[in-house]
């Protein structure tokens, strides 16, 4: 009886768990964002990657071509990501099998695709399911280019390592682990990098150093420019995160597989997997460790370290780990990776609730946006505070509703400003003269939401409005005001 091919069982138990309560969480913050510049027309993104997220630049307008033939939806919008996800699961499997052997590739595989994590960016409109997956390609490649080199081979390699780039900058970090793995395949031969080859002359051994300088390449033209133009706004882009400390690096296997239980469980068989390997472990290692010093390193001097950056090098512990359970009988493998999934039930369940972080504070848009929708009357405007915010009150609110009621502070949107924050007026008094009704959207929970609305906005809210109602939701409040008698 013939076999089935070694990707086929974790593609499909991949795609089986990412595409279950894929529209169960709300869009987050994040996807809000990707919704905002996927549904804007190719301009309209220059203008964006011109003002702050060059960086996710390419990936919008990917989505944007995604989203003008599927739609917006939530579901829309997520399943390039379970896609990109169930395709890295099964070019795991295969190159696992070139590495380490048909066994440790099956279980590689299938251990990625029950990992909470594999989930979470599998559910999730943002760039790092696809990184992930080129990532797995590239690398997939770089074996093939360097077992059986041929032009067309590295040419492949250079496609996808350009595509790599532009998808996520962070991930080119994975050039430094391939740069390892082709000196040494250079000086002392394929088997020193842990690839087998078929026995080659020194020649095309020579051959391989330029080949793969010419194969970078292309990214170096396409990325730079990108690079360069993202470093010009990372004080925009990242102004939120901090500088890298020691602790974070504990704490990155519960960050980048969404359960701290699982990560541990996870670094512990791949650490089994790579003293087992040997020097066969050299590229799955590398891959690993080389991009997570990289960004440190950098995080300590600017603030780039965030966990999700990271999710790409998740299948090469994977892998690793899948070198540890070919070594068991393949009823204690499977054993492993059940109890991998079942120590991540809670995790898979809560981020089906919620992509939030942390979790238990979830930001219900939807709930605030019925809240609207239930009571609006024609004539009614809306205000948010804060309007400058990485919640994007006014998005969540907007995606939820077919018909929002006017942003009446909004002097020019935030297509036209070619950002993700639209401009208010600088004085909202005169700009709320003649509205009798205005939903007002706080972020957080407020017994007084006026009182949380600061600024020339607030004073004008309280000289002229009084609260008729007032909704909690999760993570919201939403008040409805009348204008004061006389007014």
């Amino acid at each position: 009886m013939r076999r089935l091919p070694v990707w086929l069982p974790p593609a499909l138990l991949t795609l089986a768990v990412t595409l279950t309560g894929l529209g169960s969480a709300q869009l987050w913050r994040d996807e809000l964002a990707t919704w905002s510049a996927a549904t804007r027309s190719p301009g309209d993104l220059a203008r964006l990657a011109g003002t702050i997220d060059a960086a996710t630049g390419p990936y919008y307008l990917l989505m944007h071509l995604w989203t003008s033939v599927f739609g917006d939806s939530t579901i829309a919008l997520r399943v390039p990501a379970v896609l990109a996800m169930t395709v890295a699961a099964g070019l795991l499997a295969v190159l696992g099998a070139q590495l380490v052997g048909r066994r440790g590739g099956l279980f590689a595989g299938l251990l990625f695709a029950v990992l909470p994590g594999t989930s979470r960016y599998g559910q999730e409109a943002r760039p790092y399911a696809l990184a992930t997956m080129l990532a797995v390609l590239a690398t997939l490649l770089l074996v093939t280019a360097l077992s059986r080199p041929s032009w067309a081979r590295w040419a492949g390699y250079a496609a996808a390592v350009a595509a790599l780039g532009l998808i996520h900058l962070i991930a080119l970090t994975l050039l430094a682990a391939h740069a390892l793995v082709v000196l040494i395949a250079w000086w002392r031969g394929p088997a020193s990098a842990g690839i087998a080859t078929p026995a080659q002359p020194d020649v095309e051994r020579n051959r391989r150093v330029w080949r793969w300088l010419v194969a970078v390449l292309p990214v170096a033209l396409l990325a730079g420019p990108l690079l360069v133009k993202a470093r010009t706004q990372q004080s925009r882009q990242l102004n939120w995160v901090h500088l890298a400390r020691l602790d974070d690096l504990t704490a990155l296997p519960g960050g980048v597989a969404q359960s701290s239980v699982v990560g541990g469980l996870l670094v512990g068989v791949a650490a089994l997997g790579a003293a087992r390997l040997g020097r066969r472990a050299l590229l799955p290692v590398s891959a690993v460790l080389l991009p997570v010093l990289l960004l440190f390193a950098a995080g300590t001097v600017v603030p780039l370290w965030v966990p999700r950056y990271l999710v790409f090098v998740v299948p090469f512990a994977c892998l690793l780990a899948g070198a540890a359970l070919a070594a068991v009988a393949a009823p204690a493998a499977l054993v492993v990776v059940v109890l991998a999934g079942l120590l991540g039930l809670p995790d898979q369940d809560a981020l089906r609730r919620t992509h939030e972080w942390p979790r238990s504070a979830p930001v219900d848009y939807a709930g605030a946006a019925r809240v609207i929708a239930d009571g609006q009357r024609p004539g009614d405007a809306v205000v948010y505070s804060p309007r400058h915010s990485w919640l994007f009150l006014d998005l969540g609110i907007e995606y939820h509703l077919s018909d929002p009621p006017r942003d009446v502070l909004v002097t020019e949107d935030e297509v036209r400003r070619g950002d993700l924050w639209a401009a208010e007026c600088p004085q909202p008094a005169q700009c709320l003269a003649g509205t009798t009704r205005v939903w007002l959207v706080v972020s957080g929970r407020h017994a007084e939401p006026l009182a949380a609305v600061s600024g020339a906005k607030g004073d004008a809210l309280r000289t002229d409005f009084t609260v008729t109602q007032v909704w909690q939701r999760p993570g919201l409040t939403v008040a409805l005001l009348t204008s004061r008698p006389g007014r």
